[in-house]
């Protein structure tokens, strides 16, 4: 068995070492990885470091920034894995949440797993603005879906292989729009999804120290959440 590891990246030449390293170290037993890195539109001397790698992983480059979204539409067509696991770039997710992900999905009893947060109570957020934002737009995407999740942009999440084959081609968020609409595709074709806590977490960052997430996202994000659920 295979798990494909998409990494999007973006400015983040501070973490991406330090977070390859954690990926390639965490033992997964008989299941091996595959690893896709797709730098989008880096500036900051990223792709300088990534044109290092070329060797090691899959790397993918955009010309320019096109968004979150957009990075995982480009990399979900080249994964060949059993399992495609959406991994950050940032050292906020840690790698060895997988066998915990994979888990639900290896027993039978899920097709999509999503790490929350909130599930752990060692969890201590660093903005209460994006807590608050991540509860309200949570509990309106449930109100959607009918799903009951506590932290539906997490951006730990994992796929069995047929999920992401069926819902990539109808992906079309180019930036974090592309949470709420993963979420509504897999409540409307009705696959099993479940959560885990996040066991192990990472260093969380602010907007200055390069978190991408911005308040406005969670606007635009309202939007698309009525446009995927109830437009579409």
């Amino acid at each position: 068995m295979t798990i494909s590891i998409i990494i999007p990246i973006f400015n983040e030449k501070n973490t991406i070492l330090a977070l390859l390293k954690r990926v390639v170290e965490v033992d997964l037993g008989d299941i091996k990885k595959e690893i896709i890195l797709v730098d989008d539109g880096s500036s900051d001397g990223t792709r300088d470091i990534l044109k290092t790698l070329e060797n090691d992983y899959k790397i993918i480059y955009h010309q320019k920034n096109q968004g979150k979204g957009a990075a995982l539409r480009t990399a979900f067509p080249q994964a060949t894995g059993d399992l495609i696991l959406i991994q950050d770039a940032d050292l906020e997710y840690d790698p060895k949440n997988y066998l915990n992900l994979m888990k639900p999905i290896l027993e039978g009893k899920a097709d999509v797993v999503f790490g929350s947060r909130f599930l752990n109570p060692d969890y201590h957020h660093v903005s209460k603005v994006f807590h608050l934002a991540n509860k309200v737009l949570t509990s309106f995407s449930n109100l959607l879906t009918g799903l009951h999740l506590t932290d539906m942009l997490t951006c730990h999440k994992i796929f069995r292989k047929e999920v992401i084959e069926a819902i990539a081609p109808k992906l079309t968020g180019n930036r974090f729009e592309i949470e709420p609409e993963i979420t509504a595709l897999i409540a409307k074709k009705k696959y099993r999804i479940c959560e885990v806590p996040l066991a192990f977490l990472g260093i969380l960052r602010t907007a200055k120290e390069g978190k991408k997430v911005k308040w406005q996202d969670g606007l635009v994000a309202v939007w698309y959440m009525i446009k995927f659920n109830l437009l579409r």
